[in-house]
């Protein structure tokens, strides 16, 4: 049986892992956004419809090629610059607050409840339109990380307490 001490260091290390896993979507999506914002709108809708030619000539109902070919048919540059948008802002709060969290700064874990909070609520608004599993799988990723905000926040509160009142 596993004691209180040996319970919170797993519960700390599940924590950690969460938030680097956070920490590298943030990055992909940084540099998603980058990559996005420099790249031509027509090098974008090119690259996708030639990827997708050979399967459509293959297979016209093919699920994953059909989806792109008509996302790239529709890709506008308003399409661009939300994209661009939505994945820098993501990128850079979610990178800014998980290296906050890992250098376990008080102020930042009420501030990812919230900052995360909100994207649940515009992912969970997203799912209504897209139907998408990702979203899900993200939003409960995000309620994991929350409730193990919350946890740790509880703890180093209560060392910054404990250290104030020595």
């Amino acid at each position: 049986m596993m004691d209180n001490k040996e319970k919170e260091k797993e519960i700390f290390y599940l924590f950690e892992g969460s938030l680097i896993l956070k920490g590298i979507y943030a990055t992909i999506e940084t540099i998603g956004g980058l990559l996005i914002l420099f790249i031509s709108q027509n090098f974008i809708v090119q690259t996708i419809l030639n990827l997708t030619e050979d399967e459509l000539g293959e297979d016209p109902k093919d699920f994953i090629a059909s989806r792109l070919a008509h996302v790239a048919q529709n890709f506008t540059l308003g399409s661009k610059h939300f994209i661009t948008f939505y994945l820098l802002s993501h990128g850079i709060i979610n990178g800014m607050i998980v290296y906050s969290l890992l250098k376990k700064k008080l102020w930042a874990y009420p501030v990812a409840v919230f900052v995360f909070s909100i994207f649940i609520i515009y992912q969970i608004f997203r799912y209504t339109d897209t139907h998408s599993i990702w979203l899900i799988i993200f939003t409960i990723f995000d309620f994991l990380v929350i409730g193990l905000t919350l946890h740790e926040y509880k703890i180093q509160k209560n060392k910054t307490n404990l250290s104030i009142g020595k």
